[in-house]
């Protein structure tokens, strides 16, 4: 039972990765379905079943959020060009699925984007990616590395995580004003608060890059830190790298337990590889979730 399962969701993870790698192509029920060798009389609703959502609803969030993170990234762009890659025949039908969704237009949210009821319109979609995860994971899939300290400028996110992209997008704009890019310094990020504590003002967050270039003493946005080296037990998590619960919640609930290891007093935190979306599809995406040990 437990490996017809296990061939089961890989099926399903083969189509998201499918999707995730083809957003622009024809993504017809019959091709997906083909993809997962599943009939196509009956997709739609084992995928439904599966994730919470449509097949054509996941692959329309898929794109708007590639859309939405390109607008946001790269006014070079032209909204008609990213609205055609989105899937629609006229900028102004984007315009209106855009506005419908997030409540501003595409050029109004690449001039100031609101975050929150972006957030929200892809819950489903970061549902849907999880579902799978948290039966991906062994406990011959965590190592144990020593780990030598790491200094960092530390970019601090404290308050409700719905306006957690403007931090990145100040982020983002030092890095590349201090010459730091993903493909040279390291990206962290240190988890100082659960992902959704009971009063969403506790959330917080310190979004990192590895460097030892002095920051200035008047930079009201960085400070300089240290990530402490010592003993970590480290995961590696593909795909479905922007919600780690899952990945957390293993190594807290079922591998600290058995491995007899005891925690030290550093939050939990990770190490983002490379680049990030859009600028790499979804099934590319790389991480390493660290928990610090004793």
């Amino acid at each position: 039972m437990k490996a017809a399962l296990q061939n089961y969701k890989v099926r399903m993870q083969r189509v998201l990765d499918y999707v995730d790698l083809h957003l622009d192509d024809d993504l017809d029920l019959d091709t997906v379905s083909r993809v997962a060798a599943f009939s196509k009389f009956h997709f739609h609703r084992q995928f439904t079943a599966t994730f919470g959502l449509s097949v054509h609803r996941y692959v329309q969030l898929a794109r708007l959020k590639r859309a939405s993170h390109r607008l946001a990234s790269n006014d070079a762009e032209s909204v008609t060009d990213i609205a055609m890659d989105a899937g629609y025949d006229a900028p102004d039908a984007f315009a209106r699925a855009f506005r419908r969704r997030f409540g501003q237009s595409p050029s109004s949210f690449r001039k100031s984007p609101d975050w929150a009821p972006w957030l929200a319109a892809f819950g489903p979609l970061d549902n849907a990616r999880s579902k799978l995860m948290q039966i991906i994971y062994d406990h011959e899939d965590v190592t144990i590395r020593d780990l030598p300290s790491t200094p960092v400028a530390v970019m601090a996110h404290r308050g409700d995580r719905a306006t957690l992209g403007e931090t990145i997008e100040q982020f983002i704009a030092w890095r590349k004003a201090a010459g730091l890019s993903p493909e040279t310094s390291p990206t962290f990020n240190i988890f100082r608060s659960e992902r959704t504590p009971a009063n969403p003002a506790d959330y917080s967050m310190d979004l990192c890059v590895g460097t030892d270039q002095p920051i200035a003493p008047d930079d009201e946005q960085m400070k300089a830190g240290v990530i402490p080296g010592g003993r970590c037990a480290v995961l590696r998590i593909v795909h479905n790298t922007n919600n780690l619960e899952a990945a957390a919640l293993f190594l807290y609930r079922d591998w600290l337990p058995a491995s007899g290891e005891e925690t030290r007093d550093f939050p939990i935190y990770c190490r983002r590889h490379l680049s990030v979306f859009p600028n790499v599809p979804v099934p590319e995406m790389v991480c390493e979730l660290f928990l610090p040990l004793k």
